[in-house]
């Protein structure tokens, strides 16, 4: 039996039997294998390169001296540490009635900072401004001090000058211009003035009472990403912390310590996950095509060979074998293509991937021949089956028994192996489930809509006069499990098609505007009542387009339904208890910010006498507060009390004004407030910040223009890795619209052959085909641009959470891309048809 199938197997490869199923598997699987290794490399990549955004790859945040054996526990791990102390202080310039003074972030670094990331330093204030720099060599050296841009105008100093520390002085060394753990807290607000570790006890700025931040960076031995040596040290960490009931120690994660640019990865995480996902669909689409056109051609052989004595077992064996051969040769083939095509993708993507991104592990290479095999066996044994039920009588007589319930019932091991297949590739269970259902709802309401199309089309077959027509419309009729086949396959593929080019662009579309070039990249904190139209019409001269101002009031947290919060009500969550430990930047307003959604209740209305809150979902969940649960809040001295009557998500990576509780103005009447904004600074108005500075020395001013730039690096650095994978799936999406326009051609081949010898005329054949074709191909195209819309817009409010705009020029795409697919699939049909006699094809049949 083996060798028997042997030789069948390289007489169907002779025959080009094989061909197409080797070559749709082996396509299949590369497309796999090659967003596999890549997604793998930049996944790895992306994990590690966010964690420069910590400087590290565990950040230990303290309010006091951490004990020494934590440092050593780390070292003992093999671990790398580096350390930190940052606080705010006023840093002086100048002597006499020239003095100079400013409110500035003093921060002292030892050996190693930092563990992730590099340091760009610069002596030009214009490079510095747009984060044009140098990798720093090392830390400041001991008696110099690097410092922010806008320390120059302000101070009125120059690169070489002196600044004043407490009780140093330092030379002015260095301009900083990427600082890559900045972070946005408090302490990072005002402008950075950094020195060395060695340098800050003769400062003699760290006195009793003095707001200051002790931070320990672990990082692990090596470059590449995080690994467990981290995690566990974290998890000892947790517990002597907890063990210890030490205070005022939070580790921080990206999550926690970086939520915009966490926002904006797990987008990227979930786009690469998609390009996985539509690679998985397209894969089983051709698969499947391919293994029906080849049970198709096999029946009258498999007819001759129960005639000769063969059993079903036999039979089933021998094409099992021979898939089997298939499978493994076309699984590897698409491994190694997969394999050699990720590197091109990696020199094609040049500076936007670090060049030294991690090599890829083993687990693509499984995953694609697991992913060749399950869909071989998935799409290709309902037909190997049908195959085995064929009766001796097939070799005289045209017919073809119906399916088998067992054969069926193989369709339904495929959508599960099929479904297996989609979570193990995405790793999201939530998008796998919304993506694979999609596509199953697609090819149910195609099937349908399809079958009432065929009965639709009966009551037009007189509709025209045309004898083409009549022709094309019976054709249609005569075969409709085939043409509905053919019509789900082909909208299923433009589906896929539409979504990975036109809808694509408006998801990346939307994305991008999630973090726009013009978002906001100054705050203003501290901005005093009677100083608000006056900032604003500062602003608003210098050329600033939006100036939204809202107040900020600073309260803790003391109560939830009646019951007081004390340090032991959190004890086992270290963010909720360290929520509960510090005040909190409220706000009050009568409308929702424009950055902020609604995700449960509703926005209050403002009744009088009645308190109402709106809660950021993440920290609702963190301190356990649902819907109707009342807070209450000390603000300077005076208890104030809302009920919870909405929870908000936030849109970090805007990088806008954000609130993690906002409660009514009526609420909020006799609170003291400051008011605070963000704003996009326009770059001829550079020189802003310091003037305000000097004019209203009670003010604030941020610059997180540093941190927007990272975001919207990473974020063009993904999408451009995205649009280069979608081309990989677009090679099997071209490949599935061949299957379906081919599946039919040895029927049409013969159909057309005999219409010949019964004297229908070449232009009539012709343009029959090429009607039937156009009618499949535009309702087709029609039903591809609904369901592509569809899960476009799916995609982008549940997965992606951001605005979704449906353009409707997808209808036209997918109308057009019908039409040509059909004249293509016409085309092709036709060729070989009309090139040879009706005699030649009728014997052929």
């Amino acid at each position: 039996m083996l060798r028997q199938a042997l030789r069948m197997t390289a007489r169907d490869w002779r025959a080009g039997q094989l061909r197409f199923l080797l070559i749709a598997l082996t396509v299949a699987v590369a497309a796999l294998s090659a967003a596999g290794f890549f997604i793998d490399r930049l996944r790895a990549g992306l994990d590690r390169d966010a964690h420069q955004l910590l400087g590290a790859d565990l950040l230990v945040t303290a309010d006091n001296p951490m004990p020494q054996a934590w440092r050593d526990e780390a070292q003992r791990r093999g671990l790398r540490i580096a350390e930190t102390v940052a606080f705010p202080s006023m840093t002086q310039a100048g002597e006499g009635d020239a003095a100079q003074s400013v409110l500035s972030a003093i921060k002292a670094v030892g050996d190693g900072y930092p563990l992730r990331g590099r340091l760009k330093v610069t002596t030009s204030a214009e490079q510095a401004a747009d984060s044009i720099g140098v990798a720093a060599d090392g830390i400041p050296a001991s008696g110099t001090v690097w410092i922010d841009p806008s320390l120059l105008a302000t101070l009125n100093v120059k690169v070489g000058g002196e600044l004043r520390l407490g009780e140093s002085r330092f030379r002015i060394a260095q301009l900083i211009a990427a600082e890559p753990d900045r972070g946005s807290g408090f302490i990072n607000f005002a402008p950075r003035a950094m020195i060395a570790m060695d340098d800050l006890a003769a400062t003699q700025l760290i006195q009793p009472g003095a707001r200051v931040g002790y931070r320990l960076l672990v990082a692990e031995a090596g470059k590449g990403a995080p690994g467990a040596t981290v995690k566990d040290f974290g998890d000892w960490l947790k517990k002597t912390i907890k063990d210890g009931n030490v205070r005022g120690v939070r580790i921080d994660s990206l999550q926690n310590g970086r939520p915009e640019m966490s926002a904006t990865l797990d987008r990227a995480d979930s786009f690469l996950s998609l390009v996985g996902l539509l690679s998985a669909m397209l894969a089983a689409v051709a698969v499947a095509m391919a293994a029906r056109r080849f049970m198709t051609r096999h029946l009258d052989s498999c007819a001759m060979l129960r005639c000769l004595g063969l059993t079903q077992n036999q039979v089933t064996v021998l094409y099992l074998t021979e898939f089997l051969i298939v499978g493994l040769a076309g699984s590897l083939l698409g491994v190694a293509v997969g394999f050699g095509a990720h590197y091109a993708l990696v020199e094609l993507l040049g500076s936007l991937v670090a060049t030294d991104i991690p090599s890829p592990s083993v687990l693509p290479a499984v995953q694609g021949i697991a992913a060749g095999m399950l869909l071989l066996a998935g799409f290709a044994l309902p037909p190997i089956l049908q195959l085995r039920n064929v009766p001796h009588n097939r070799a005289i007589r045209r017919e073809a028994a119906a399916p088998k319930p067992a054969a069926l019932a193989t369709y339904g091991m495929g959508i599960a192996a099929f479904g297996a297949l989609l979570l193990w590739q995405a790793g999201d269970v939530k998008l796998a489930l919304f993506t694979g259902g999609g596509f199953l709802a697609a090819f149910a309401a195609f099937a349908l809509i399809g079958w009432l199309g065929l009965r639709a089309l009966g009551s037009l077959r007189h509709a025209a006069g045309s004898q083409a027509w009549r022709f094309a419309v019976t054709s249609l009729r005569r075969r409709p499990g085939a043409t509905v086949v053919q019509v789900v396959s082909l909208a299923l593929g433009l589906m896929a098609l539409l979504l990975l080019t036109v809808v694509r662009g408006d998801l990346m579309t939307a994305w991008r505007n999630a973090t726009p070039p013009d978002a906001p990249n100054r705050f203003i904190i501290n901005i005093q009542p009677d100083q608000r139209d006056e900032i604003r019409t500062r602003l608003a001269d210098a050329g600033v387009a939006e100036i939204p101002l809202y107040p900020m009031v600073r309260g803790r947290l003391v109560a939830v339904n009646g019951k007081t919060i004390t340090p032991d009500t959190y004890a086992d969550e270290d963010g909720a208890r360290g929520l509960a430990e510090r005040e909190f930047n409220l706000s009050t307003m009568m409308d929702m910010p424009p950055s902020n959604r609604i995700s449960s209740g509703q926005w209050y209305t403002d009744k009088p006498g009645a308190a109402e809150a709106s809660v950021e979902e993440g920290i609702a969940k963190t301190l356990k507060l649902k819907l109707g649960d009342t807070m209450r809040f000390d603000i300077a001295g005076s208890p104030v009390e809302a009920k919870i009557t909405s929870l908000r998500k936030l849109e970090w990576g805007s990088m806008r004004v954000n609130f993690f509780v906002i409660i009514n103005p009526s609420a909020m009447a006799d609170t003291p407030q400051t008011w605070i904004t963000a704003f996009h600074l326009p770059k001829q108005a550079a020189g802003l910040p310091a003037t305000l500075s000097r004019d209203y020395p009670n003010l604030t001013i941020v610059d997180v223009g540093g941190i927007l730039r990272q975001v919207q690096s990473v974020l063009d650095q993904v999408i451009q890795a995205v649009e280069f994978l979608f081309a990989f799936t677009l090679v099997s999406g071209v490949l599935v619209l061949y299957a379906a326009l081919m599946g039919s051609q040895d029927e049409r081949r013969r159909e057309a052959g005999l219409l010949r010898a019964l004297g229908a005329t070449r232009k009539q054949l012709s343009q029959a085909q090429m009607i039937e074709f156009l009618l499949v191909g535009g309702l087709a195209g029609l039903l591809a641009a609904t369901g592509a819309g569809l899960m476009g817009w799916g995609l982008a409010t549940y997965q992606f959470k951001f605005a979704w705009t449906f353009s409707p020029w997808v209808w036209l795409a997918g109308l057009v891309a019908g039409a040509v697919c059909a004249i293509i699939g016409g085309w092709l049909g036709l060729r070989n048809v009309l090139n040879h006699p009706p005699l030649q094809t009728l014997r052929e049949a």
